[in-house]
């Protein structure tokens, strides 16, 4: 599989996805103008990811901020997991990463867990 990387921005997230190197990492800011175009190609990979996944993949989420929009796609992104996990047998990981100054960020964390059978890890910085 192709490595899935993009550079971050002021508005959007840097996302580094290695399939080889087991690497799967959402990190900054996301409030992206038009989040579904941002995101495609993350879908569009998590879609090849299915047809081969790892068991026991750690997906790192690093986020500082994301907003309203971005939280509908990461909650999308978040049931293909689940739906690859479902559907392969395969076992992941989501790494919900947060400032302990930040309590909002763990919470948005918490109520994601609430909503997916992939198991999440608390994280604080």
């Amino acid at each position: 599989m192709e490595i899935l990387s993009i550079t971050g921005t002021e508005d959007t997230p840097t996302i580094n996805f290695d399939y080889n190197a087991g690497q799967f990492v959402v990190s900054g800011r996301s409030l992206p103008e038009d989040v579904t175009t941002f995101y495609a190609p993350v879908m569009s990979w998590l879609e090849q990811f299915a047809s081969a996944p790892k068991d026991g993949v750690k997906f790192d989420f690093k986020l500082e901020y994301f907003n309203t929009a971005s939280s509908k796609i990461l909650l999308d992104l978040f049931m293909k997991l689940e739906e690859i996990s479902d559907e392969s047998g395969k076992k992941f990981t989501i790494n919900w990463y947060y400032q302990e100054s930040d309590p909002d960020m763990k919470e948005a964390g918490e109520e994601y867990a609430e909503l997916v059978s992939v198991p999440f890890e608390f994280v604080a910085n």
